[in-house]
């Protein structure tokens, strides 16, 4: 087997067999691979820390006929910071698994990759919502894989503008300001349209936030907090 080294990060991990992972990753060059982790589950294999949804860096990998297999990897980045905040870990597992849906093998996707990994770093700043960085996320993908219907013409001057923004602009310079509640409301809105239009499949990780959204909701009734 040839070795090679692509620049990527960790969408996935799921167990296969015994002790195996199976890991999916976006890279750069050569798109999203999987690749398997040998022995990952065993204790002290030094894989392990390797097998984390969006740990991100350098990863050596196996080139086999059919599959790769992870040799070592230079992490640079795991989102810890994510972890406090349970709702900010499965926007980004959301986000993760829209990355996964446009994504293709073999395909040049450091576009996509910057974009999730600006819009995983956006979701740990206080100065941001969770709800505002979904929608700009899901904005972008979608402009960037030609899922856009361009500008409403029944939208106000702010929104107008947000969106003309969010289409050319730079993953890196993307989350880097806040709206007005009428205008996110408007964009969100555009946002679930498009998404509602163009996206065939079900997202895990928006279920598991939609239930979570609900038990808040009654637990704030059951205590009085609204009525």
């Amino acid at each position: 087997m040839n070795g090679v080294s692509v620049q990527g990060m960790v969408l996935s991990v799921m167990p296969v067999g015994e002790y195996d992972n199976r890991l999916v990753l976006l890279t750069t060059d050569r798109g999203k691979i999987a690749a398997f982790a040998r022995g990952a589950r065993k204790m002290g294999s030094p894989l392990s820390a390797l097998c984390r949804p969006f740990a991100t860096g350098v990863f050596t990998l196996f080139e086999g006929r059919t599959a790769y297999t992870l040799k070592e990897a230079r992490i640079q980045n795991y989102f810890e910071a994510l972890n406090a905040d349970m709702k900010a870990v499965y926007y980004g597992y959301y986000f993760a698994e829209l990355a996964d849906y446009y994504s293709r093998e073999g395909g040049e996707e450091r576009m996509t990759l910057r974009l999730l990994y600006c819009a995983l770093s956006a979701l740990t700043k206080e100065s941001l919502t969770l709800g505002l960085v979904r929608t700009v996320y899901e904005l972008k993908m979608l402009m960037m894989n030609g899922d856009y219907d361009g500008i409403p013409r029944n939208v106000s001057d702010g929104a107008a503008y947000t969106l003309d923004f969010i289409l050319n602009t730079q993953p890196e310079k993307l989350f880097t300001f806040v709206l007005s509640e009428e205008v996110l409301e408007e964009i969100t809105g555009y946002a679930a349209f498009l998404m509602g239009k163009y996206i065939r499949r079900d997202f895990s990780a928006l279920r598991i936030l939609e239930d979570m959204e609900r038990f808040s909701f009654t637990e704030a009734k059951k205590s009085g907090t609204i009525e």
